[in-house]
C-alpha cells in the first residue's frame, strides 16, 4: 500500500470485500484507490481474501468480516484516497 498503510490488518479480520459500480462517477475513487493500492495491500496480507466485486449502479463500500461471521461496512462515497485509506485502517485494527 502506499506509506501510510505499512502494518498487516488484525488477525481477527478474516475477509475485505469492496463494491463499486464500474462505471459511475461516484465510484471513480474507490476503483483508482484498487488499481493504486491492490498490490501493496495483498503483499502486506498475503493470505487475507481482498474481493473486489464491480456492479452497475452500486454505491462504493467497504465490508469487513471478522472472526464468528461479524460483519462491518462503511459507504466510501465522495471520500478521497486518503480518507479511504484512513477507513480501511480504522476499520481493521
Amino acid at each position: 500500500m502506499s506509506a501510510l498503510f505499512k502494518n498487516a490488518v488484525s488477525k481477527s479480520v478474516q475477509e475485505l470485500r469492496l463494491h463499486f459500480c464500474q462505471t459511475s462517477a461516484e465510484s471513480k475513487q474507490i476503483k483508482d484507490f484498487v488499481i493504486k493500492n491492490y498490490k501493496s495491500l495483498k503483499a502486506v496480507n498475503p493470505s487475507l481474501p481482498i474481493l473486489v466485486r464491480e456492479c452497475e449502479g452500486v454505491s462504493p463500500k467497504l465490508w469487513v468480516r471478522f472472526d464468528m461471521g461479524v460483519e462491518k461496512s462503511q459507504c466510501l462515497k465522495g471520500m478521497d484516497e486518503k480518507a479511504i485509506m484512513s477507513t480501511l485502517e480504522t476499520m481493521t485494527k
